[in-house]
């Protein structure tokens, strides 16, 4: 299960207790803040597109969409999400539980600036009923992302 690629992802750096595993669904931005009790936009949805063939994740905060002139300008391609199945193939992890760690070799990890406003973040951990809390620098550090972009609209309006 990809869960327990993510946790032991987190093991290596001591943080692997910090996953947080519900008896209810996380799969979605509302799901997750009831699950978390915390404001949607707090959740880290983790959202899959390709770019040139291949696969991409852009981190976002929950009340962020994604805005097609923004992420053309950005990536030169109209804003295009995978399917659930290639998702699960290109990335690693199956929809609901898309998270920026433990992913295949080849995916490019973006963070969105939506994320910058808060303190700490809840991405999911690679399940459907999982998440960790991490601060701005420790969702850097541990996504192994490459740039901050800014391609949402919606959540600074």
């Amino acid at each position: 299960m990809a869960i327990d690629k993510v946790k032991e992802y987190f093991r290596q750096y001591g943080m692997e207790d910090r996953v947080q595993e519900f008896d209810v669904s996380s799969a979605t931005v509302e799901l997750a803040a009831q699950a978390l009790n915390c404001e949607p936009c707090r959740i880290a949805k983790t959202l899959s597109f390709v770019v040139d063939g291949s696969p991409i994740l852009i981190v976002t905060a929950g009340d962020a969409k994604i805005d097609n002139r923004k992420y053309k300008a950005q990536f030169g391609t109209k804003a295009k999400m995978m399917s659930p199945a290639d998702t699960e193939a290109m990335i690693g992890h199956a929809i609901g539980g898309v998270c920026p760690f433990a992913v295949n070799d080849n995916v490019t990890i973006y963070l969105d600036e939506s994320l910058k406003r808060f303190q700490t973040v809840f991405p999911a951990c690679g399940s459907s009923n999982s998440a960790i809390e991490l601060t701005i620098e420790e969702l850097e550090q541990y996504s192994s992302f490459t740039i901050w972009v800014d391609v949402c609209k919606g959540w600074d309006e």
